[in-house]
C-alpha cells in the first residue's frame, strides 16, 4: 500500500482531481484533452465514473478503449486502441465544438483571458513560456477549462501580459463567429472552483476547497472576485473515487507533487 493510499482522508490534491473531473460532467461523447497531472487524473476519473463515453487518445493516432494510469506499472503501456484518430481528424472534432481541453493558466484575468506565452512586455518578455500554441483556436472552437496549481495574485491578474486564450469580453467584441463555440467552463485552482455565470461574465468563486477561507482566496487574487450567493464547499471524493485515484489512476501519488498537502 502506498503512503497516499494509507492516508485516512482525501488530500487537497484529491479534492482538486474531483473538481477537475466535475468539469467534464455532462460532456458525453467528446474528446477530452488535459495538461498537468491533476487534470489527467480528473479526466480519467470522470471516464471511470460518471462520463464513460469521454474519448481519450494515445497522443499519436489512436482512440483509447481503456484508461491508462498516470503512474505505476501500467503508465507507460500503450492503450488498447478502439479507433483511428490521426492528427488531421482531431481538427474535425476541435473545430466543431466536440472537444473539451483543460489548459494550465500562467495568468488569467476576471473575464477568462489566459496567458501561457510569456511574462512581461511581448516585445521583450522577462520570461518566455510555451508560446500561443493552440490556445486561441481552442478557446473559440470548443469548451475550455483551466487548472491553476498554485493560485497567487501573479496568476489571477488584473490584465494578462498577452492573450493566449480568449476570454468572454474579447469573444463578445469579436462577434458571433468567435462566440459560437466559446465557453470557459471552469477554473479549478488549489484553493477553489470558479465559473463565469455572472451577468457580465466575470469570474465567480463557486466553491472553496475544504480548509480554505474566502479571505485566503481573495488574498490570492489580483482582481475583485464575484462570489456565489450560496458559496459551497468543493465536494470531497467518494470512497470509490478515492480508491480509483489511489489504486488505479495514480498509485505512485504524483498528484501530491503538483498540490502538496
Amino acid at each position: 500500500m502506498t503512503a497516499a493510499a494509507a492516508s485516512p482522508g482525501p488530500t487537497r490534491a484529491e479534492v482538486c482531481a474531483v473538481a477537475v473531473a466535475e468539469c467534464f460532467r455532462g460532456d458525453g461523447e467528446i474528446l477530452a484533452s488535459c495538461f498537468g497531472t491533476i487534470p489527467a487524473i480528473g479526466a480519467r476519473l470522470a471516464r471511470l465514473t460518471f462520463e464513460p463515453d469521454l474519448m481519450m487518445t494515445d497522443g499519436i493516432a489512436s482512440l483509447a478503449a481503456d484508461v491508462v494510469p498516470v503512474s505505476g506499472p501500467g503508465a507507460s503501456s500503450a492503450p488498447v486502441a478502439e479507433g483511428w484518430l490521426p492528427f488531421r481528424s482531431v481538427f474535425d472534432l476541435l473545430w466543431s465544438g466536440r472537444r473539451h481541453v483543460i489548459m494550465i493558466a500562467s495568468q488569467i484575468d476576471r473575464f477568462g483571458n489566459h496567458n501561457f506565452a510569456c511574462i512581461g512586455p511581448h516585445a521583450k518578455p522577462k520570461a518566455q513560456l510555451l508560446g500561443m500554441r493552440g490556445a486561441p483556436g481552442n478557446t473559440v472552437s470548443h469548451p475550455t477549462s483551466y487548472w491553476v496549481p498554485a493560485q497567487t495574485p501573479k496568476v489571477f491578474v488584473e490584465t494578462v501580459d498577452v492573450v493566449s486564450g480568449v476570454g468572454y469580453d474579447r469573444a463578445a467584441a469579436a462577434g458571433p463567429s468567435a462566440q459560437r463555440f466559446h465557453e470557459i467552463r471552469r477554473v479549478v485552482s488549489n484553493l477553489g472552483v470558479f465559473d463565469f455565470a455572472t451577468p457580465d461574465r466575470r469570474m465567480r468563486l463557486v466553491s472553496l476547497h475544504p480548509g480554505v477561507s474566502l479571505d485566503e482566496v481573495r488574498a490570492a487574487s489580483g482582481f475583485e472576485l464575484a462570489v456565489a450567493d450560496e458559496l459551497a464547499e468543493t465536494r470531497a471524493p467518494s470512497a470509490d473515487e478515492l480508491r480509483l485515484i489511489r489504486e488505479r489512476i495514480d498509485p505512485e501519488g504524483l498528484r501530491e507533487r503538483e498540490v502538496p498537502s
